[in-house]
Formats: structure tokens, sequence, C-alpha cells
């Protein structure tokens, strides 16, 4: 007689699994703050809404990785792509003026392989402290046979709260008011299946360490600037790029027209520009070329702006202004 099936058999080990979750908990609590409500048996997470706030809005984003996660496994180097799960979202979050409140994931492999996830997580834990919002849970599934025993994929999600009356939208976007660009990381989080076509597996190693920078967050350096100073838009340079996401905070009847050489362009896209023969046009809707955010600010304000930014260790550069009428985005 066969023996009977469980369901470890076939292929999914909670105990594993759980084992994991407790492993994982001392790196939650170190990014939680006092907001949050740790209560025994609660299915789902408590955050209590912060004070001070007359009309608070809370604002969410969702988002993952991409397939820089298959270089991840390519190079066997985990500890970074949490962070540019926790970038993409805050970053996100922060373009509408907000302040990032907490953060979960979702976590989908194969197999559970407690080392690796744990490598993970202590990426997802360390942007949670960058972006100072709280990790206040998550989802790991299990899905042999939806994806190969050492195949993952990440998800993650944040909330953030803004006053009503300060939220960014762009609508106050004027002719004359400068564009600030703030200086990416490298490559972040888009772009990565044109990389894997322009490289050879022995170039890709090569730029590996370049490749696996994780995405910049943006989140403390532009609160200090939005304390200070009145901020027309903001918008993070990510899939699309400068002519969709940057365009997506511009106001009918107004134009980015952004400096060519205003910034210096890393050499990482240059190499990819070269070796794949692709056009200017394609590369600047593909990828970030050194700027992953931007906010667009009065021209009295540009000087203290662009200083504030630089105190908190950010690059940045003027890299253009604001016009009146279409198209949306142009270069001069």
């Amino acid at each position: 007689m066969a023996k009977p099936l469980t369901y470890k058999k076939s292929g999914v080990d909670i105990a594993r699994a759980d084992e994991f979750v407790r492993n994982i908990q001392g790196m939650m609590k170190a990014t939680q703050s006092a907001a949050v409500l740790n209560r025994t048996g609660a299915f789902g997470s408590l955050f209590a809404m912060p004070s001070g706030y007359k009309e608070p809005v809370l604002v969410s984003s969702t988002d993952g990785v991409g397939t820089k996660l298959l270089l991840a496994k390519q190079f066997n180097k985990h500890d970074t792509v949490g962070i540019d799960l926790v970038a993409m979202n805050v970053n996100d979050v922060l373009c509408v003026g907000a302040k990032p409140l907490f953060f979960l994931d979702y976590i989908a492999c194969g197999e559970v392989q407690p080392r690796l996830l744990q490598d993970v997580v202590k990426g997802i834990a360390r942007g949670c402290e960058l972006a100072g919002c709280s990790l206040v849970g998550g989802e790991t599934a299990e899905m042999p046979g939806l994806y190969k025993k050492d195949d993952y994929d990440l998800a993650g999600f944040a909330v953030g709260v803004v006053e009503k009356e300060k939220i960014i939208d762009g609508r106050g976007m004027k002719a004359g008011d400068r564009i600030i660009g703030l200086a990416s990381s490298g490559i972040h989080s888009n772009g990565y299946s044109l990389v894997r076509k322009v490289f050879t597996a022995a170039e890709l190693k090569k730029h590996s360490s370049v490749l696996l920078e994780p995405t910049r967050i943006y989140v403390k350096p532009v609160l200090k600037v939005l304390e200070k100073f009145n901020v027309r838009a903001i918008a993070h340079n990510t899939g699309g790029a400068f002519y969709e996401k940057l365009t997506k905070v511009v106001p009918e009847g107004k134009c980015l027209s952004i400096k060519a050489g205003a910034w210096d362009i890393p050499e990482i896209f240059k190499s990819i520009q070269k070796k794949g023969r692709v056009n200017d046009a394609e590369m600047f809707r593909t990828f970030n070329m050194g700027i992953g955010m931007i906010l667009v600010v009065a021209p009295t304000n540009v000087q203290a702006v662009v200083s504030l930014v630089k105190e908190q260790g950010v690059v940045c550069w003027d890299i253009g202004e604001v016009l009146e009428g279409a198209p949306k985005l142009k270069f001069s």
C-alpha cells in the first residue's frame, strides 16, 4: 500500500517556513516605531494613525523589483534587492509629499530557502530603516510547480501620510520654475530585460557590482526639503523614465525643458548604449540615465534646495526649466 501523502511531500514545508518567519522577527522589530501595535493573535498588522494632522490622507503604493532578481540569483547576492523593493514603493509615496509609515512584503518562491530569504529580508529591513518606516508584516508563499526550486519573486506595499492641503500634484507648476535632478545610485530597478539582452554573461559579471547597486531611497533628504520649501512637483524616474514618469506630474500647457549635459551620466549607461547600439530616445525612455528623482521648485529657491539636498548626501543638479506650451517634455 502506498504511503499517505503529506503537504511536505508535495513540496511545501510548513515547519521550515515557520522557522524562517521566526528568524526574521528581530529584523522586523528593529524597524518598528511606537505606532506599531503588536497584538497576539492578530491576523492583520496594526498601526496607529499619527497625530498632528488636521486632515490626514493615506497614500499607498505597490511595486516589485522586476528582472533584476535574475541577476541577484545569477551572482548569488540577495541582500540588496530588498532595498530595491522598499525604494520602488516609498519613493512613489514620497512624490505626493507623503511620509512613509509602514511597509509589507510578499515573497513567492518554489521552496523556502531560509538563508537566501533572510538575506532578502535583511535588505527589506535596511530599506525601511533608510526610509524611516516600519516593516510591519508580510507573506511568504511556497509554490512548487509554479516556481522552480530556487526561484523567487518580490512585491512590496507601502503606506504613507500627508496633510490634505499639502498634497503635491504638479498643479502649482509655473513657467520659469526650475527642475532639480537628484542623482540615481545606478540603474535602480528598471530596464534590466534590456541590460540582460545587451550584455554577455561575462559582461554581466564584470558589471555585477554596479548592476546590483540598490535603488536610492530619497525619503529623508526630500522630506527635509519639504519642511522648508514649497515644491511644485516631485517625480520618481522609473519605468518609462523621462518620457512617461517625469511628464506624469506636468499639467496641460506646461513643458519640462531638460538641458542636455546638465549632469554626469554614469558610465554604465554609456556602456549599454554603445554595446547595444541603443538610440538616445530609447535610452531616455528606458533608463533613469543618472537622474532618479526630480523636484520642481521656484527659481528663487534653486540654490538653497540644491545645497540642502547635497547636505543630506545626495548629489543634484539644476537640469532645466518649466516652459509654457506642448509637448510635455523636450531636450534642449
